[in-house]
Order: C-alpha cells, then sequence, then structure tokens
C-alpha cells in the first residue's frame, strides 16, 4: 500500500486529507508541522509528500528542499498545498522543484485525484529504466555470443500499480549457425530471460486490464464520492439548523424565566397598589373629617359673633362660652389624632416611594432584557407584547401612587390649616373671656 505523509498545522486539514486518501485506499501519515515531517522522512520513507506552505516553524518550501537535497528521498513527489496560490507561491514552488500545488480547500476529490495522478507518474518512471536495461542487456548478449561474455542475471522488476499499455516485445536472438560455437550455459541463462520476459509481458497485459478495470472503479468511486460530499454538506447544514434551533430554545426558556419574574413583580405592584387605594380612603375619611372640623368651626364663629353681638348676655355667653372651649378641645383632640395619622400616612407613603423606585429598577433592568430579545422569534415577540401591558400596568400604578402623594400633601395643607383656624379660634374664645369678665 503507497504511504502519503500529509504536513499541516491546522488539524481539520488533516483529518480531512487523511479521510479523502483512505477512502482512495493509501497508507496516511499525518505530521503537525514541517519539523515532524523531516523527522519522518529522515527514518522512514513515503510515496508521495503533501505538506502545507506556510507553518510555525519549517515551511512546505524548505520540506520540498530537504527531500530534494536528499539523495535517497530526492525521487519522492512533493505536493504543496495553500490557501493562496498565486504568481509568488508558484514561483516558490518552482524554485524548490515541487511537482505541484493545490488549493485549500480541497474542492471534491481534488487532493485525492492528484495523488494518485503522481503516484501513477513515478511508478511509470521507476518501471521505465527496468525495462530499458533488459532490452539493452538482451540485445548486447543476442549479438555478441562469441566473445566471451560473462553471464549476467537479470532481477524481476517490482511490481507496480499502473503501467503503460504498452507491452515490451523484444526480440530474442539465438545462433543458428551450425559453425557458430554456443556456450550451454549462456544458452541457458537466455532462455530464462525468455521466459521472464514472457512472464512479464503476461503480467503487464493483465496489470492493463487491471488498470482499466481500477479507472472504471475510480469513476464510479468519484461518482460516489461526489453524492458522499452533497449528502456530509447537507448533514453540515442540518447540524447547524438544529444548533441554531438549540441556542433559540435556550433563549426562549431565558426569556420565559424573565416573563415570571415580571409577572411577580407586577403582582407585588398590584399588591401595593391595593395597599395605597386602602390608604387614599383612609385619607378621603380624614377629609371628610376635616370638612366636618370646618363647618363646626363656622358654627363657633357664628356663634362667637354672636357672643360679641349679645355681650350683654354675660352669664349665657360665658355657659355657651364654656361649652364652646370645650368643643374646641375635643376639636384640638381630634386635630391631633389626625396629625398623627396624617404621619402615619407620610411614612407609609415614604416606604411606597421607595417600593416604587424598586419596582423602577426593576422595569429599567426588564426594558434592557427587551431590547436583547427583540431578534428572537414570533413567541418571543409575544412575550414582549406581554412585558409591554406589564409596563403600562406599573405606569399607571406609579401614576395612582403620584396623585396619592398630592393628595396627601394636600391633606397635609389642610390639617396645617385647620390647626391654624383653631388656634384663632381659642384667641378669639380667650379675648371674649376676658371681655365678659372685665363686664
Amino acid at each position: 500500500m503507497p504511504k502519503i505523509l500529509v504536513a499541516d498545522d491546522s488539524i481539520a486539514v488533516r483529518k480531512v486529507a487523511e479521510r479523502l486518501l483512505t477512502e482512495a485506499g493509501l497508507g496516511v501519515t499525518l505530521a503537525a508541522n514541517g519539523e515532524e515531517a523531516m523527522a519522518y522522512l529522515a527514518k522512514d520513507r513515503a510515496d508521495v509528500v503533501v505538506s502545507d506552505v506556510i507553518m510555525p516553524d519549517k515551511s512546505g518550501y524548505e520540506v520540498c528542499a530537504f527531500v530534494r537535497n536528499s539523495s535517497s528521498l530526492a525521487t519522492i513527489p512533493v505536493l504543496l498545498i495553500s490557501g493562496i496560490v498565486n504568481d509568488e507561491v508558484t514561483k516558490q514552488a518552482e524554485a524548490c522543484r515541487a511537482d505541484g500545488v493545490l488549493k485549500k480547500p480541497f474542492q471534491g476529490t481534488s487532493l485525492k485525484d492528484k495523488v494518485l495522478e503522481l503516484l501513477g507518474k513515478q511508478q511509470s518512471q521507476a518501471a521505465e529504466p527496468a525495462a530499458k536495461l533488459a532490452v539493452d542487456l538482451g540485445q548486447s548478449q543476442a549479438a555478441t555470443p562469441a566473445e566471451g561474455v560473462k553471464p549476467l542475471s537479470l532481477a524481476t522488476p517490482s511490481p507496480v500499480a499502473a503501467v503503460p499499455t504498452t507491452n515490451v516485445d523484444m526480440p530474442i536472438h539465438q545462433p543458428t549457425s551450425p559453425d557458430t560455437a554456443v556456450d550451454p550455459q549462456l544458452s541457458h541463462k537466455l532462455k530464462e530471460v525468455e521466459g521472464q520476459l514472457r512472464s512479464e509481458q503476461a503480467r503487464t497485459e493483465s496489470l492493463a486490464k487491471r488498470v482499466l478495470d481500477l479507472e472504471a472503479e475510480i469513476g464510479r468511486a468519484k461518482e460516489t464520492e461526489a453524492l458522499l460530499e452533497a449528502q456530509r454538506a447537507r448533514v453540515l447544514e442540518l447540524e447547524l439548523k438544529a444548533s441554531a434551533a438549540d441556542l433559540q430554545l435556550v433563549r426562549i426558556s431565558q426569556l420565559e424565566a424573565s416573563l415570571r419574574e415580571e409577572q411577580e413583580s407586577a403582582e407585588k405592584a398590584r399588591q401595593e397598589t391595593a395597599a395605597l387605594k386602602g390608604a387614599s380612603g383612609s385619607i378621603a375619611q380624614l377629609e371628610a373629617t376635616l370638612n366636618a372640623e370646618r363647618e363646626a368651626a363656622a358654627q363657633l364663629v357664628h356663634q362667637i359673633s354672636d357672643l360679641e353681638e349679645a355681650a350683654a348676655r354675660g352669664k349665657n355667653a360665658e355657659v355657651m362660652l364654656a361649652r364652646e372651649m370645650e368643643r374646641t378641645n375635643e376639636y384640638m383632640e381630634k386635630a391631633a389624632g389626625a396629625d398623627a395619622a396624617l404621619a402615619v400616612a407620610k411614612r407609609r407613603v415614604i416606604e411606597l416611594e421607595e417600593e416604587l423606585n424598586g419596582e423602577r429598577k426593576k422595569l429599567v433592568e426588564s426594558e434592557l432584557q427587551q431590547q436583547e430579545a427583540n431578534s428572537v422569534s414570533t413567541k418571543v415577540q409575544d412575550m414582549e407584547a406581554l412585558l409591554a401591558t406589564e409596563r403600562d400596568r406599573n405606569a399607571v400604578l406609579v401614576r395612582r401612587v403620584s396623585e396619592t402623594e398630592q393628595v396627601a400633601v394636600n391633606a397635609t395643607k389642610r390639617f396645617e390649616e385647620m390647626a391654624r383656624k383653631l388656634s384663632e379660634i381659642a384667641n378669639l374664645a380667650s379675648q371674649l373671656g376676658k371681655g365678659t369678665g372685665d363686664s
């Protein structure tokens, strides 16, 4: 089996070359760089050397020069491979006496065809000198039988996988004249050579037939290999699509998790909104109480006016004033309770603001995640619509919280105004008490 040495620093290229050449029935040895290839050739021999042009340590040109400068390796065909094949690469390949340059990546069976072509040329060149030597030797022995030439032994040429189809037909001249002296040993040797040549002719014919059969098989193998390459390309395309689908599934799972987190956040926001609504109801009740207090205060002012007009009726005014003072005290106590409730409401509003800020941060993060998810499938777009709905709801919640804050501020102002008016009423009541005592 012919041995092919493949030297390339890319493991992918080495594996592809190994597969193509192994399928062609060739033995393959791999080298990761030029140093490994030269070390292998220093201790072993290959039938063809396939080397990458650009490698980290020794280039393909240096490997080719090493082969050509070695007397024992000089006849080995060297095929250079390169990702770029231009005039410069071609000139350098010719300078180092390479047998050809092949472009990467390999197209179909180009590598296998080129290697088989180089093997055929090498074997043809090796067979021609042997056949020529046999012909020359036979002619020399037949032409000079009486000159005392010592008999020579002719070794049988080694078998080859592909030889020229032209048969070697060497005429055998034997002396027929009875007057010519024939050396029996030389005659016996010539008969052996003739038998060997006839055997070689028959063998050559069988090998020629086998070459034709092999060429037909190679044609069918090429067609099969082309179909196989197309099928492998289809499988690779399907694998890439499957990988993309897996990535889409992972992304969808992540978005579903984000959507669940967003829904949980929205649920918390709804609960907090319900609590705020309850607080708003309490504030409405406080406003109603304040309105009642305002009406009572208005009545008190009216009564004070009546007391001023009826100063002569001091005793009645004193009794009414005492009652009004009691009512004022009650109002003051109610106002103090309202202030305490308002303080609680303020603290609650502050807590809600802090929670709202946290929700806003979450919403900002959700928006960023939503922007990253714009390139996914229809299901992701549906999820984005749900996220947009949740954002709208959160915006409504933020607006309602803002309205609640405004209501709380207005309530605070109203409490302050009521306290001021009650203080004025108390002052008026004390002045009336003093005026009544003086009278």
